[in-house]
Parts: C-alpha cells; sequence; structure tokens
C-alpha cells in the first residue's frame, strides 16, 4: 500500500476548530507538521494541544495564538515552563504510568496525532524511533493520524512499530533527530554519584534519567556486573556500561538481556545505538512504569532528583512553590516499584542548595509546592555530604539524618526549626 504522501499545509488541513490534537514526544516532536498547524491559526479556534515532554521550539505558545491554540501538557519542559507560568496553557498533573488511560477511556479523546516515524521497513511497518512511551496510546485512540516520515529516525525494537497503512496522511522530511548532549559532569554532582553508586549492588536493575548525578552515577558503576536496565528513558551514559559488559540483564525476571525503556533521548551516539539493536526495547509507558512489573525484576535501583526535601522526608519534584517546573512523570511509579522490589532501593539524589545557594533540605516546602514523594514512600536520600536512610525512621530521626546531609552552612538554622518543632533530636 503507498504512503499518503502529501504537503505539511495539506496534511494538517484535517484539524478542525475545536479538536484535540496530540504530539509526539521528546527527541520525536514533529516541528514541520507543528509549524504546518500553526500557520492555519487564523482559521482554527480553541484547540486543545496534549503531549508530555517535547523538545524544541512550540510556536503555537505565543499569546497572538491564544484563541486558536490552548496547550493541555502532562509534563511542563524548558521550551513552554515561563509561558504555561504566565497563563499560556494548562497543566494536568498524572502519573507516567496512567496518562494512557486518558486515552482509552475517553477521558482525554485524540482527535488528531501529530507524530514522526522512520520510512516503512520491507514488511510496511514504520518505527516511533526512540519515543514509545505514551505515544503509541495516543496513536491508537486517535482517529486521524499525520506522520513525517523521517529517514534518519532510528528502526527500535519494542512495541513501536506501526503499520505504515495506519497513516492517513504523511509528508516527507529529512532532519537530525534532536539532540541533547552530555554535559559536564560537576565536582558535586560526581560526589553525589559516588555516594548513589555505593548504593547500588551487582546484580541491580537500575532506573534514572539523565543530568549531571545520573552521568556521575554511572561513570561510577564500572567495576559493578551484572546490572540490567529497566528505566522511564536513558541517554548515552547507558551506552559504556553496555560495551564495557557491566549492564548484561541477566540477573533481570522482565525482558532479561535487553535494555528497557519508554523513551530515549541524548546525541546522534544513542540514537545509533538503539537502531535496529534487538538488546534495546522500547516499550509503552503503561508497561515501564507499571509497579507491577517493575517490582518483578531484583534489586531495582531507582536513582531520581527532587527541587527540595522537607525534614520529614517529603519530597517536591514537580514544581517551586506555585510554579509549575516540570511535572509528576514517574518519579512514583519507580519509588514504589523499587522499594516491593526484592532487595531494591528507591534513591532521591540532589545537590544540598540551589544554584543561588539556597538550602534543598528545607523545614517546610514552600507555599504551594507539590508533593511528588510522600514521606511514607521515601527511603534514601542522598546529597554530596552522604546518604540518609529514612525508611522506618520516626519524624525526630528523619529531621537529624537529613540536616547531616545538608550544607554545612545551613545545618544551623535547620537544627533550630527542628527543635522548634519537635524537641531535642
Amino acid at each position: 500500500m503507498p504512503l499518503p504522501i502529501t504537503t505539511p499545509a495539506q496534511a494538517v488541513t484535517a484539524i478542525q476548530s475545536g479538536n484535540r490534537v496530540f504530539i509526539h514526544s521528546v527527541a520525536q516532536t514533529p516541528h514541520v507538521l507543528i509549524n504546518a498547524m500553526v500557520a492555519r491559526a487564523d482559521e482554527l479556534k480553541n484547540v486543545e494541544i496534549c503531549h508530555m515532554h517535547t523538545e524544541g521550539p512550540l510556536p503555537y505558545l505565543d499569546k497572538k495564538y491564544q484563541d486558536s491554540f490552548r496547550p493541555n501538557s502532562f509534563f511542563i519542559g524548558a521550551n513552554m515552563r515561563k509561558q504555561l507560568n504566565q497563563g499560556i496553557g494548562d497543566y494536568v498533573p498524572i502519573f507516567l504510568s496512567e496518562i494512557h488511560l486518558l486515552f482509552r477511556r475517553n477521558i482525554l479523546p485524540i482527535d488528531v496525532a501529530l507524530i514522526q516515524v522512520s520510512p516503512p521497513d520491507a514488511h510496511g511497518y514504520c518505527s516511533l524511533g526512540p519515543s514509545v512511551d505514551i505515544s503509541l496510546a495516543a496513536i491508537h485512540s486517535a482517529k486521524y493520524i499525520i506522520a513525517q516520515i523521517n529517514p534518519r529516525v532510528p528502526r527500535t525494537l519494542g512495541d513501536g512499530l506501526i503499520p505504515a497503512s495506519m497513516l492517513h496522511a504523511a509528508v516527507e522530511v529529512d532532519e537530525p533527530v534532536y539532540e541533547v548532549l552530555p554535559g559536564e559532569i560537576s565536582a558535586e554532582d560526581r560526589k553525589i554519584g559516588q555516594y548513589v553508586a555505593s548504593l547500588v549492588e551487582d546484580g541491580a536493575t537500575l532506573q534514572l534519567g539523565i543530568g549531571g548525578i545520573p552521568n556521575a552515577t554511572l561513570a561510577e558503576l564500572i567495576h559493578h556486573k551484572g546490572l540490567g536496565i529497566h528505566t522511564e528513558m536513558f541517554s548515552d551514559g547507558v551506552i559504556d556500561l553496555v560495551e564495557r559488559g557491566v549492564i548484561t540483564g541477566e540477573h533481570k525476571t522482565v525482558l532479561p538481556y535487553r535494555v528497557v525503556s519508554a523513551f530515549v533521548m541524548g546525541s546522534q551516539r544513542v540514537y545509533d545505538f538503539i537502531d535496529d539493536n534487538p538488546g534495546v526495547a522500547m516499550k509503552q509507558a503503561s508497561f515501564t512504569n507499571d509497579t507491577t512489573v517493575i517490582r518483578r525484576n531484583p534489586k531495582v535501583t531507582a536513582i531520581n532528583s527532587a527541587i527540595e526535601i522537607d525534614m520529614t522526608g517529603q519530597v517536591c519534584a514537580d514544581t517551586i512553590g506555585t510554579y509549575q517546573y516540570s511535572g509528576v512523570g514517574g518519579q512514583m511509579d519507580f519509588v514504589r516499584g523499587a522499594s516491593l522490589s526484592e532487595g531494591g532501593k528507591p534513591i532521591i539524589a540532589l545537590p544540598s542548595t540551589t544554584s543561588k545557594g539556597l538550602s534543598k533540605i528545607v523545614p517546610f516546602l514552600k507555599e504551594g509546592a507539590g508533593v511528588t514523594t510522600t514521606r511514607a514512600h521515601v527511603h534514601y536520600i542522598v546529597t554530596e555530604f552522604g546518604i540518609a536512610d529514612l525508611y522506618g525512621q520516626n519524624l525526630r530521626q528523619r529531621a537529624r539524618a537529613l540536616i547531616n546531609i545538608a550544607h554545612p552552612d545551613h545545618r544551623e538554622e535547620l537544627d533550630r526549626q527542628a527543635f522548634a518543632r519537635f524537641g531535642p533530636i
């Protein structure tokens, strides 16, 4: 069956006023189609735009298009943070593991999906490449599917293969997949990575993300043995450990010997690594982030971060007070899955201070802050000053353990606040 190739302008004529439009996630954000849709702004009213994290410019966020487009996002990235907090768009707090239910239960039915895929293979299947996550569920729910066909999209194996016959319209593009290059690892991140790595046992199954602390942790694991990956996302740092034979997946219960992820974001090196690689299974987030699936793996070690943590162990990871910074994402999915795994360890790792020198360990979360992970779920907290194991600890013990890993400049004030609340600790 021939592909329904057309121009971008013609392809997006399927979008009508009042529609709900889904946009493919992360590195697969289909910018040619987005730009063609925005070019029709004068013809469109009240188009709701749903997506997870995206990368690159989002022109529909311009104030002049407010009557035409209304973002309703499940995660807030840097490319829309400012606009959302100015009232241009909305945010839906929801676990990554459950977003698919919004589509499948017709809570947020999708009219049109804008996606980016590889050209069809010899069997007529296109790949969603590095981003399966919630996108496959949205595609299956959408009434109309418009695709950018891009030969640079890696062909990944797992859940993200769809028959080209599903596409209602397609446009041909040839452009690099969006890259995020690994940054320098700071001395602070390296120290945190050393502490986190000391908690990782041989044979553990890892969940971790992108950034300085995950990269620093991975760099410290070169002498470990038999590690596995079951995560919602990974980046370049995993490749070296696979090539060294550190990550083998041999002890995993769920898809052993395979690196399992819902999406991938990084440099061209990681896109080349996942291309046609049977050792990588790109799965839906409803699978990777399902607590009942996660817990089946041994020694699940989930490494996540936070914006601030109060003295009782409440973790805020998605807001700065009332300012919506990111999203709930999959932190709780993996914190719970790791804690239920045999020998599992949920870890929250963060610098002790902000870039302005303020303590990230605080007496109380900021007014309006969201609690991403509750104090009943939290286990290990790691800063550059050490490890606090809060599991089974009472409130006074938690306060003391957290003050011990706070920045020395802030410990005296935290001591004073803890004494006022709990008495001698």
